[in-house]
This record gives structure tokens, sequence and C-alpha cells, in this order.
């Protein structure tokens, strides 16, 4: 495979020295692992920490700025960052009314933030946990005990991180990271493998003419392979699904926020005309789509596909979605 890196074992770390020179608002510590917003302590804001394995970019370095992320620990590819990187991001934006970490539902994240979590607290840092579980498409997986944490991070780190900067305390602003996260439903779909650079190759078999639907972030299977489909038809399976399960979720005919998310290799083109049929979908379902994304934002390396999440949004949750937001990957409003 053809990939634009010096080498697997370096490629983290050479990400990060680019991150850092091109962001100088942020401070990367690429030896540590850790990066964070250089204003994290002023203010006295509750502290918002998030992170993952790398190849889900900009997934989560590139959420941290005003109006959303205080700081994010990167991993190896894959692989969920350990203990030390989380202790130490929680104690770089520690400014007196705790510290929020953002989790999503992969075994070794889960286990590593509940171990720093606890180590914080015996520093005297207050920690609140939020769990992102957003994915219909399985329960339990090759990488969870439970539904697979997944679009809905972006929709809780965006609004959690606003009610942050607007100086909420610590109860109020892991509150609503938690309804976002009830209130938000997952499903996606791969056109293709990805490849990791350790492997060189890809890191499941996907023959030509298949897709999978349901498909994990790291590429773990979903509900069922088929030959492909055009777009219309594959948004159906996803939208279907997704509006199945929201609609137990509160009000019933209130509004969304829409996220039509590239896995990494599939074009704006495509992915703006999967939107159109998402968007022709819920409309036709009675859902009003009040605000929409649609990008790379949590990917899977260099796959192709893309998945759709949708949340039920009340008016703080669309106020603060409306907020303003500067950071690497996401910004408006300033």
């Amino acid at each position: 495979m053809k990939m634009l890196i010096n080498s697997p074992e370096t490629v983290v770390a050479d990400a990060l020295w680019g991150v850092a020179a091109a962001h100088p608002e942020l401070n990367v510590d690429v030896e540590r692992r850790v990066v964070v917003r250089r204003d994290a302590r002023e203010g006295g804001r509750v502290g918002l920490v998030s992170g993952g394995g790398s190849g889900h970019e900009p997934l989560h370095a590139g959420f941290v700025g005003h109006g959303m992320l205080s700081a994010a620990c990167p991993g190896e590819v894959f692989t969920s960052p350990v203990p030390d990187q989380m202790l130490r991001a929680a104690s770089a934006v520690e400014a007196g009314q705790g510290v929020l970490f953002v989790v999503k539902n992969y075994t070794g994240d889960v286990l590593n933030f509940q171990m720093a979590a606890e180590l914080a607290e015996e520093d005297g840092v207050r920690v609140e946990r939020v769990l992102v579980n957003d994915d219909v498409a399985v329960i339990d997986s090759l990488y969870t005990a439970g539904r697979r944490g997944t679009g809905a991070t972006l929709f809780v780190e965006k609004i959690a991180g606003a009610a942050a900067e607007e100086g909420a305390p610590l109860e109020h602003v892991a509150a609503i990271a938690r309804r976002v996260n009830e209130s938000s439903r997952s499903f996606g779909v791969a056109l293709s493998a990805c490849n990791t650079p350790a492997k060189g190759g890809p890191t499941f078999d996907l023959p030509d003419g298949e897709m999978e639907l349901g498909v994990g972030i790291h590429g773990e299977p979903g509900r069922e392979r088929r030959a492909m489909m055009p777009a219309r038809e594959i948004a159906e399976v996803a939208v279907g699904a997704v509006v199945e399960e929201l609609g137990e979720v509160p009000p019933a005919d209130g509004p969304v926020l829409a996220l039509v998310n590239g896995m990494g290799a599939t074009p704006l083109l495509e992915l703006y005309g999967f939107h159109a049929e998402v968007v022709r979908l819920l409309e036709a379902r009675g859902v009003p789509v009040a605000r929409a994304l649609v990008g790379n934002y949590v990917t899977s390396l260099d796959m192709a596909g893309c998945s759709v999440t949708l949340c039920r949004a009340d008016e703080e949750m669309l106020r603060l979605w409306d907020a303003p937001v500067q950071t690497a990957a996401l910004r408006w409003g300033r």
C-alpha cells in the first residue's frame, strides 16, 4: 500500500508534530501524546477531555479549542490512550470547576478513562464521565460491551463544550452531554476496508461488489453484507435503522441535528448526494432537520463509506450547537 508516512512506528508522532506546526493556538506534547488548548485554564471553565485511538481524525484533536474540547489524548492507531495521558490532560485543564471525560464505548477507552478518573479524584480533581454509545447497528462487538460510540461523539463534544464555555457547572455540562447521547443514534456503511500503517493492507476482507451494513469505525462487522446498492437504497437502510430507534426519544415530532459523516475516503460529491437522500427520507417520515453537517469528522483511516447520525434536539441543544466554536476542524460564529 502507498501511504504518505515515514514509518508505521512514527506515524502518530509525525502527525502531532504537524498539528503543532499548523495550530499554534494549541499546546501539543508529542512525547506524552496530549493536545491542550492554550487558554484551557482561563475563565474558570469546566474542562472537557476526550480521546481515543488515532486514525479517526479530525476526532479528537481536531476538536480542541474554543467552544469544544479543552484537551485530547491520541492513542496509537485504533488503540486506546493510556490513563497517564488522560490524567495529564485533566491536570492541564483543571481550573477549579472540575473535568468532564467524554468516552466512546470501546472497552479499552472505558477502562482507561475510569482508571484516570480515579487517579484524578485522588489528586483532588472532580471528574464526571459521559459514555457515548449511539451506534444502533449491533449490540456487543469485537471492541465493545453494548453499543459502540461513533458519530454522536461530535454532537456531545460540541454541545457540552459550548455549555462549559458559557460557564455552566460540571453537573450541568455532564447532564446535557448525557442528554445529547441519549437523544442520538447512528448507523455506518462501509464500501471498502481501511488500511492501517502497521499492517500495510486491509484490516478485513470486503470483496469487490459488496458492502458492509452497520460497520464500526475500526472495521468491525455490522449487521450484514449485501451486494452494492444505489445511494438511495443505502440511505433507506441507514435512515430506517436510525429513525426506528430514535422513535423512542421524546419529543417524537421534534427536529433533529443530522450528520452525514465520511469514513475517510469518500469524496464530498458523494457525501452531499447521500445527504440529499437522507433529507428526502426524513421529510417523508415527518422528521424536520434543524441543522445539518456533511463531511469527514469521525473517520476510519481510508475507509470508503459513511455514517448517519441523528440527534433529537431541544431548544437548549440547538442554541449550544449554534454557539461559536473555533477548532482545527470545526469553526463558526467567531
